[in-house]
């Protein structure tokens, strides 16, 4: 958690200060985007280590703007986190199809959001060169 640039993309202004909140008290630098098109622009700009995506945007949704980016050479290899109030019976199989990498349910769980945020930012296990914790 040093200080790793994250993208949060949420067009709800409440979730967006909660989810604001609680990455900034655990170090995250947070850059935010209310639109998808505003997203791919910060994206591009910022390259940050994780984008969280809300699926449910105003005009082009997240599903479109996780496929644009995974598209793009520049940010293909961000990964994407759903961020949604969708919870429907395969929500989840649609967010992983669009490039999503994972899926975190809204409402926000105040407690055991920074740290399903900090496992997307793990490298796998397999990869890591014998540190351990």
């Amino acid at each position: 958690m040093a200080g790793e640039r994250l993208l949060l993309v949420e067009d709800n202004p409440q979730n967006r200060r909660l989810a604001q909140f609680l990455l900034k008290a655990h170090g995250y630098l947070v850059y935010e985007a209310t639109t998808g098109e505003e997203a791919l622009e910060l994206a591009r700009a910022h390259l940050p280590e994780l984008i969280l995506m809300d699926l449910q945007l105003p005009g082009v949704d997240g599903y479109a703007v996780t496929r644009w980016l995974k598209e793009d050479a520049t940010t293909a290899a961000i990964p994407v986190v759903a961020l949604t109030a969708y919870a429907m019976q395969g929500d989840r199989e649609k967010a992983l199809a669009a490039g999503c990498v994972g899926y975190i349910a809204k409402p926000i769980d105040t407690k055991g959001f920074p740290a399903a945020v900090q496992h997307y930012l793990a490298p796998p296990r397999a990869q890591g060169e014998g540190a351990s914790s």
